[in-house]
């Protein structure tokens, strides 16, 4: 199965979709992703179902 979002790329979580994040690795279908404007915070682990690629609220 095909990733949907490539290392590198920004993307928001829908928890908290202000906060823009770095995909750094992605591993048994897990993105493991770094804060864009802190890459010094504790690294944030989520599933595709959990990231959107633009920011804003999330349609339920």
């Amino acid at each position: 199965m095909e990733n949907k979002y490539k290392e590198g790329q920004i993307v928001y979580s829908i928890e908290y979709p202000t906060l823009p994040l770095i995909i750094r690795r992605y591993v048994d279908r897990i993105y493991y992703c770094k804060v864009k404007d802190d890459p010094t915070r504790k690294e944030l682990v989520y599933f595709e179902r959990q990231l959107m690629a633009t920011p804003g609220v999330a349609s339920s």
